[in-house]
């Protein structure tokens, strides 16, 4: 394909992408207060962290005993952009086939049948791995908000706006996703030869503490239990791309050949076993040779004058050959 024809074809695929995410933003738009064959709504089951925490942990505007759980909204217009922003996002998420699909029939001409293969799987296993950073970030973020909305309830009462809230909740979900790739890239440094099992295997107490660092800075609300989880499942999933970079390079090293290991200065070893190449080997018994005469004369001794002297041929002149 030409250079136009690549920017006509990237220009199909954006649009059908877009598409995509445009239709799933409308089902999430409509799902955020309708439910569909009795499921619960968006609205719902995204606040339902929320509503999870006691009822004295919460501010009621209602003024009544019924447990409403609603979020406080300051301004006329934060409900709409509220529920067009979570929709947007999730649309993101229910249109991830459309758009992977485009992304991938885009790239899939350039590869080579291996490299479509390998593609494949690891875009596959990163998908799985956010998704389930995101389910864990969305059942800890009802023992977060517990921690950090009673820790002073003695003296004051929390009231959320919607925006702070499903900020916090979206930051989590993001951020605990996207920590779960970590073991994957290390398995593909592995896999291309730039990471090794020896540079890492005795760096684990180093990684750990580097893995509780940053899930101490990136925890969106600093509280003791989703730091806690997050460093911990990363612990667990970085020991488990170690253990894959130990079994990995014990396979390749079954596969390369000694001679490789050796210095380029030094010679290297015969194989002078039974059966090997430079193996000493059984002289033969030496062959007579056929006795040489002048022409037109009896044979002669054959002594070193008469080889430095005499031209020695079997049948005709020494110059035959040449003439």
């Amino acid at each position: 394909m030409s250079v136009v024809e690549h920017i006509q074809e990237f220009r199909r695929r954006l649009l059908i992408s877009l598409g995509g995410i445009l239709v799933g933003t409308i089902i999430a738009f409509i799902w955020y207060q309708t439910s569909f064959w009795g499921t619960p709504t968006l609205g719902e089951i995204l606040r339902d962290p929320y509503c999870s925490l006691p009822p004295e942990a919460r501010a009621s505007f209602s003024g009544s005993e019924v447990d409403d759980c609603r979020l406080l909204a300051t301004g006329p217009f934060d409900p709409f952009m509220l529920r067009l922003k979570v929709s947007g996002l999730v649309g993101l998420v229910i249109a991830s086939p459309v758009w992977l699909s485009q992304v991938w029939g885009f790239i899939t001409p350039g590869l080579m049948k291996n490299e479509r293969r390998w593609t494949f799987v690891f875009v596959s296993i990163a998908v799985l791995l956010f998704v389930a950073g995101a389910v864990l970030a969305y059942f800890v973020v009802a023992f977060g908000l517990d921690f950090l909305l009673t820790i002073g309830d003695e003296a004051s009462m929390a009231a959320l706006t919607g925006d702070r809230y499903f900020n916090f909740l979206l930051s989590l979900l993001l951020i605990f996703g996207v920590s779960f790739e970590l073991p994957l890239i290390i398995i593909m440094l592995n896999l291309v030869g730039i990471l090794q099992y020896e540079a890492i295997k005795d760096k684990r107490r180093m990684i750990i503490m580097l893995l509780f660092v940053f899930a101490a800075f990136m925890t969106p609300g600093q509280d003791p239990f989703s730091m806690l989880v997050l460093a911990i499942s990363l612990t667990l999933l970085v020991e488990f791309a170690i253990q894959f970079c130990r079994i990995n390079d014990k396979r390749k090293d079954r596969k390369r050949p000694d001679w490789l290991d050796s210095d380029d200065l030094s010679a290297s070893p015969l194989d002078t076993a039974v059966g090997g190449e430079e193996a000493p080997q059984p002289v033969q018994a030496p062959a007579p040779v056929d006795g040489y005469q002048l022409r037109g004369s009896a044979p002669m001794a054959d002594n070193g004058a008469n080889r430095a002297s005499t031209s020695f041929k079997k049948g005709g002149s020494a110059f035959d050959d040449v003439l």
